[in-house]
Formats: C-alpha cells, structure tokens, sequence
C-alpha cells in the first residue's frame, strides 16, 4: 500500500484522500504518516470504496440515525431542542494491551472512589487526615448533609460511573474527569456499534472486535445486586421526562433491560416503601436507577419545588428498603477541585500508585494557586469546578483580551468555584469531513458498573470535536460521536 503525498501533509491512497495529524498524537497514523499496525486493515478497507459509495452509506446511516431517533436535546436552541446526535464511522481502535491498562486504571480508581464516598459520608477520616481540606468538601452543593449517616445497600454510591480520558501528545492516556452522578451516553455507544454493522459489516471481518451488547444486562445485575430484596426484585428507570437531554437514553436502557420507564408521578410512598402505580394496581420497587437530578429527587429533603421527584423517597433510601443508583450525594466526587486530589486519594485508601495518569490541576481554594491561575490566564484551560458538557470554560489560548478580563473578574468573586489546567494537545482521530478523512480531536469515556464485582464496558463513548480546530468534543458544543472497538487479540 504505497502511499502518495499531495499538497503537504495531505496524502492519498486509491479514491480516498487523508489527512494525518501533525501537531498531536494521530491514533491512526505514525510520524511518517504510515498506518500504525492495529490500523492498516482499516485503511486498507476504506481505500477500497469509491468516494460514491461512501457518500451512499454515509446517507444510509444518517437516514438509520432519524428512524431510530438517536437524538439530544439542546436547551435554548430557537430553531428546535431535539437533534440527531452526529456520527461519524471511521472506528477508533483500541489494542488489547492498551485496555489492559486502562481497565485496570479504571478499576483502581472507581474503587477508591467509592471508598472517598462512604468516607465523608460516615467517618470523614480524608478530612481529619487532611488528605483533602475539609473546607472543599463541605462547602460544595453537591455534599449532602441530608445524607450523613446514610448507608446505601451493599454500600454502594457508584453504581454506574463514566470516566472521560484523553491521549496526551506522548501517547499517554490520562483521565479528564469523573462522572458519578448520572453519566450519560452508553445508548449511543451501543447503538454506534449496530449502526456501524449495518452500514459498513466489511470493516468487522478483519478485526476480533470484543462485543458491547450485553451492557443492559450487565447493568440490569447491577442494579439488581444493590437490593436487599431477598427475591426477584423490582427496577425501574426514573426519568425527568421527554423534555431532558438525554431522554432517548433513559427510554432505550428501560426498554433493554426490560424494566419500566417512570417518571416521579408515578411512583408513590407507602409504610417506608416506594411503589409503582400500573394498569394491574400499585407494585413495589426496590431499585430506581435514577436519571434525575439529586438536587430534584424528592421535595421533601431537597428543592421543595421540584415536580419531578418523589415526596417522602429518601426516607424510605434512609431505612434501606430502596436502593438508588447512582447513590444521592455521590455527585460531590465529580466536582473539579476534587479530581485535583485523587492521586492523593487513591493511595490513601488503596496504598497503591494511580495506575492512570491525570491532567496537572490548579485549584482556585489554594492561594497560591491562584495566583497562578491569574497569572496566566492566557495559558490556561480554566473550568468552574461544578459545571459540565463544556460550558462555562475560558480557553485562554485562545480567548480575547476582553475575554480573558471578564472572566477574570468573576473568578476573583468565588476563586473556589475554579480549577485550570494546561492545554492538552487532545489526539486526533481520521473523521469523514467533506469527502476527505481529516483529523479531529477526541476523548473517550469508557462505563464501569459497581456491583458484585467491578466490570468496565471494553471500549465507550469516543466523541469527537467536528469543527476543525476544536478540543470540545461535547454534543452540546458541536461534537459527534464514533463506535470504538477493544481488539480481543493481544497480539494485535
């Protein structure tokens, strides 16, 4: 497979024209841009199609995406709130020694996580220990005095925990952040897969791909493990409604698990236990997978406004007759300045090193942190610590002066509330753009389930920033999604 060079760094195989990343790491592509090995099948399968053929199955599989109706929602949008979330089918690949590493990176890490959890929850020894200042923990929104004390069944608070990793320009994986609240996007890993087998089954017949699709019962277990019911017990999916971001998700986990769809107004408390009301009369649940702000859950321990919960529910969490998943008040883990601390964290409670490296943090609590912060504003990625899907970020590289300054002055009210980081040269990844693959920058959350044992979903959600140029890769901000493939052979 001979390759030649056009205008640059643009080069060509067959029909199809490629573009290798020249300033990150290329997942597909060496320095010399030559296919790194666990990837020339793949181009070799791609080069072989005509750019018409291509462009009939690219129109396939956006025709699947709009009858399926794998959807997001963008709030504030005025031309419409539901979108089709983009695809693009150039798979990542991962090598099996490579996710050797990373499951068991991410193993350690949600384990000690959940350690972090129970801990501030019950003893708060990390604090007394100042492995973490107590002022960060108890200061945050998401810590829920309500819930001290509290002992979820089997001791569980991370049921489901999705785990956002980058690749450094070395190679290297690091971990971004944590998601321990109501992560989102494995129903679109599971549906990228299908789609891909249906638009383009030649690319499978050349790699030992590991399968994905038993995830819904691998959750389902999970969450069925987590209740101190003695027999069959009951689970249901508790969604905000239609109207939520990621309501297309809540609906295709209950309809693969085969469980019930709920909202909080069909659920109902009676003798410290929650029932479902149905056409056959009212049935007990023992498990809520809950798809609902904690800060909603039940109006009478949080909001007192909220319409989505269910009055009285965590009195019933309180006496154990309900399990909840992911636990309330595990979202205190997901907070930024948090993340700063797990390396701390993870050989406090395991005595062990991190296993997965993680991006250099600075912490807006710390004073000369900050300082730095200030400092170099123009340097920084700089994040408020409780935020999420790529809002509320200044990329200092490449903000305005203006830009920078306002950002600045909202800083300097509540320094705490922020975090800032390097910018990280994101790796890149070949994506179908305009009838060229050219790169774009991605990250990868993998799924991890916490239940009798602690599983990892081989392979996750690989998003991908579609605007050139960009290192958001979040679908709110313009990004798309690809099927990434775990290779079952050591060896390749």
């Amino acid at each position: 497979m001979a390759a030649r060079r056009l205008r640059g760094p643009v080069i060509s195989w067959g029909a199809v024209k490629w573009v290798p990343e020249t300033r990150a790491y290329d997942e597909a592509f060496d320095r010399t841009a030559a296919p790194r090995p666990h990837y020339r099948a793949l181009v070799g399968a791609l080069e072989s199609f005509t750019l018409s053929e291509i462009d009939r199955r690219e129109r396939l599989q956006k025709i699947s995406l709009v009858d399926q109706g794998i959807t997001f929602t963008v709030y504030g949008e005025k031309e419409g709130i539901e979108r089709i979330f983009p695809f693009d089918f150039v798979p990542r690949i991962i090598t099996a020694r490579e996710w050797e590493r990373i499951e068991a990176g991410l193993i350690q890490r949600v384990t000690a996580l959940n350690l972090f959890i129970a801990d501030i929850y019950q003893d708060q020894k990390c604090l007394k220990d100042r492995v973490i200042p107590a002022e960060l923990i108890l200061s945050r929104k998401e810590y829920k005095r309500e819930l001290l004390r509290v002992v979820p069944p089997r001791q569980i608070y991370t049921h489901v925990v999705g785990t956002d990793l980058i690749r450094n320009d070395a190679g290297e994986f690091l971990i971004l952040e944590d998601n321990c609240r109501c992560p989102s996007g494995v129903s679109y890993v599971l549906e990228n897969r299908n789609l891909l087998t249906r638009v383009f089954p030649e690319l499978f017949t050349r790699y030992p791909v590991r399968p994905i699709r038993d995830y819904p019962r691998l959750l389902l277990d999970t969450l069925l493990w987590s209740s101190r019911a003695s027999e069959n017990p009951v689970a249901v999916v508790l969604t905000p409604g239609i109207h939520n971001s990621a309501y297309f998700e809540h609906s295709f986990l209950a309809r693969e698990m085969g469980v019930f769809l709920v909202e909080g107004h069909d659920l109902i408390v009676e003798d410290s236990h929650v029932y479902m009301r149905t056409t056959h009369g009212r049935q007990r649940v023992d498990v809520i997978y809950r798809r609902v702000d904690e800060d909603f859950l039940d109006p009478l321990t949080f909001r007192r406004d909220s319409m989505l919960g269910v009055p009285g529910l965590v009195n019933v969490y309180r006496e154990g007759n309900v399990a909840i998943a992911n636990a309330p008040g595990a979202g205190v883990a997901d907070d930024k300045a948090v993340y700063a601390y797990m390396p701390a964290i993870i050989k406090y409670y395991l005595d062990q090193e991190p296993l997965l490296g993680q991006v250099p943090t600075y912490v807006g609590l710390r004073g000369g942190d900050f300082a730095y912060m200030r400092e170099h504003l123009t340097e920084l990625v700089v994040k408020t610590t409780g935020d999420s899907g790529g809002y509320n970020m200044l990329m200092g590289p490449f903000a305005s002066r203006k830009e920078i300054d306002a950002y600045a002055a909202q800083m300097k009210k509540a320094p705490g509330n922020f975090i800032a980081q390097p910018l990280i040269e994101l790796s890149a990844h070949p994506t179908w753009i305009d009838g060229t693959f050219e790169p774009r920058r991605i990250d990868l959350r993998p799924f991890i389930l916490y239940g009798e044992t602690v599983r990892v979903l081989p392979g996750g959600l690989t998003r991908v920033a579609l605007r050139a140029g960009s290192y958001v890769v979040n679908s709110s901000q313009g990004g798309g999604s690809k099927d990434t493939w775990v290779l079952a052979d050591r060896g390749a």
